[in-house]
């Protein structure tokens, strides 16, 4: 029994790694493309910060999943995008398949991984 959490307990650190990597990647993205709006062509780029086109990050957060492979990579994978003032805030969940199982442990597992980003302007 000691084997089957000590492997599960790996697998389950596994994924949530690659999905913090995912994660933070997709929050880069939405907040690189997020940030790329009509008010920076209307208006002209800030001098402390670029605002968010939250419906522009989302897309972006979403085309980036797909293209990175995130879906096969992790069937069954949810995401969810916040837009709190110049952060876009990446939150992803997945079901876990656990190669073992230990007795008392959940039928269906998920793990989570969040991820962040803020737009700002070097100057």
């Amino acid at each position: 029994m000691l084997i089957a959490a000590v492997v599960d307990a790996s697998a389950a650190y596994l994924q949530r790694q690659g999905l913090d990597t995912l994660a933070d990647g997709a929050a880069l993205r939405g907040a690189d493309l997020g940030a790329t709006g009509e008010d920076v062509y209307h208006g002209g780029v800030p001098a402390d910060s670029l605002a968010l086109t939250p419906a522009q990050a989302r897309a972006a957060v979403g085309a980036y999943l797909q293209q990175a492979g995130a879906y096969a990579s992790y069937p069954g994978l949810t995401y969810a995008v916040r837009i709190v003032g110049d952060r876009v805030e990446v939150s992803l969940h997945a079901p876990l398949d656990l190669p073992l199982s230990v007795p008392g442990s959940p039928e269906r597992a998920t793990v989570g991984a969040e991820g962040s980003a803020i737009v700002g302007v070097d100057g």
